[in-house]
């Protein structure tokens, strides 16, 4: 399985802003520091503001800010928001399925419950536990994870 790019960018722009503790953020600013393109963070932000992710303010003082805590943001919730889809297979969606085996297939149940588990993962970490840090040259690094959700 494999997150698309919209999705990758959209943890990104959040885990930015994680970083900037309520302090706006501008699209150029996150669009510089991860050397990627501003065209398609504008498009980011914008979704990210729609799902209630993200607040944006125009103006001198403006920018971009979480909009709500990032103890509040568990992964899950962004991958499950931005992925337009999460189908591992054409049989996992009845519309698209026309694999001949698909009624009496055990792999669609085993890839179902895989699917389950990695959701699951997800859904345990947070924006906060997962976020990264200003460090003494300013950039930002990884914040240490709590001993009881370490690397397994």
């Amino acid at each position: 399985m494999k997150l698309t790019l919209y999705t990758d960018y959209s943890l990104r722009v959040l885990l930015y802003l994680s970083a900037k503790k309520g302090e706006p953020a501008t699209i150029t600013e996150i669009a510089d520091f991860y050397k990627i393109s501003r065209n398609h963070l504008v498009k980011v932000v914008h979704n990210l503001g729609l799902l209630g992710f993200v607040d944006t303010t125009r103006g001198k003082k403006g920018g971009i800010r979480l909009s709500k805590d990032a103890k509040r943001v568990s992964i899950g919730e962004v991958v499950r928001k931005t992925e337009a889809d999460m189908n591992l297979l054409e049989c996992f969606d009845p519309r698209t399925d026309h694999c001949v085996i698909s009624a009496a297939c055990r792999l669609k149940g085993i890839l179902h419950r895989a699917r389950r588990a990695f959701m699951t993962e997800l859904d345990a970490h947070t924006l906060a536990e997962i976020g990264v840090l200003p460090n003494t040259a300013g950039k930002l690094i990884a914040a240490p994870l709590s001993p009881a959700r370490g690397a397994r």
